[in-house]
């Protein structure tokens, strides 16, 4: 792959523009390197996020070409289109500057949903075992591999159009730690999960399925969530 490309990055905050710039193409060429060659040579102020470059953080995630994806593993000669790139921060995010959303809100809402292990136990008490093919653990195992970059919420409708939404990443953790039967917090997450913003508001349309990088499926979890807080207020567990 030879010749020049024709680069549309988002450049300022929330009201910046597109701008375009000319960028060598190169065989085997990411759309981080794309954005990297921009900074190193056009635009040293030009601000975006990485870390690993291997696809293993998901810091480097941006909107290219209208979908989100972790640039580090997005190679061009696959989302370029008749020689050009657009490539913009997350959305569904703020925007701090150029490339770089505010991920605040998504880690909020990662808090409201209870994402946090409650531990049932001490140090002092023996081990749980857990059978790796009882029913909960092959829940928890299906969902377990997100690594919080943010492109299932950045792709998610029910985001976009509800702000007390708690995402489909938020929801996803959830179901994980409500599957754990080492977690003693299941009451709470219930109830955390079960208000208006909650899974209830997911319109399943698995927008964050199809654009996981890992190819995890959180409509499937937050339709767990869903019979189990239904079950939950039939139980009494918790209140409407």
């Amino acid at each position: 792959m030879a010749g020049m490309l024709t680069v549309s990055l988002w450049r300022g905050g929330t009201e910046g523009r597109y701008v375009d710039y000319d960028v060598p193409m190169r065989e085997t060429q990411t759309v981080l390197d794309i954005v990297t060659w921009v900074q190193r040579n056009c635009d040293a102020t030009l601000s975006y996020r990485f870390a690993c470059r291997v696809g293993m953080c998901g810091s480097c995630a941006m909107t290219v070409n209208g979908r989100p994806r972790w640039t580090c593993r997005t190679h061009v000669s696959k989302v370029v289109s008749r020689g050009r790139l657009t490539i913009g921060p997350l959305e569904n995010l703020p925007v701090i500057k150029d490339l770089a959303a505010d991920m605040r809100p998504f880690f909020e809402k990662w808090q409201q949903a209870k994402g946090r292990f409650a531990p049932s136990k001490t140090r002092s008490d023996p081990i749980e075992r857990i059978a790796p093919d009882s029913a909960a653990r092959v829940a928890a195992d299906a969902a377990i591999e997100c690594i919080n970059c943010g492109v299932c919420y950045s792709a998610c409708d029910t985001v976009r159009w509800n702000g007390d939404y708690l995402g489909p990443a938020a929801l996803n953790r959830a179901w994980t730690l409500l599957n754990d039967v080492r977690d003693a917090g299941n009451v709470e997450r219930l109830a955390a999960v079960a208000t208006d913003g909650g899974c209830h508001a997911c319109h399943s349309h698995q927008s964050c399925q199809e654009h996981c990088p890992l190819a995890l499926n959180p409509t499937a979890s937050i339709a767990g969530l869903k019979r189990r807080t239904a079950q939950a207020y039939l139980r009494g567990e918790i209140k409407p």
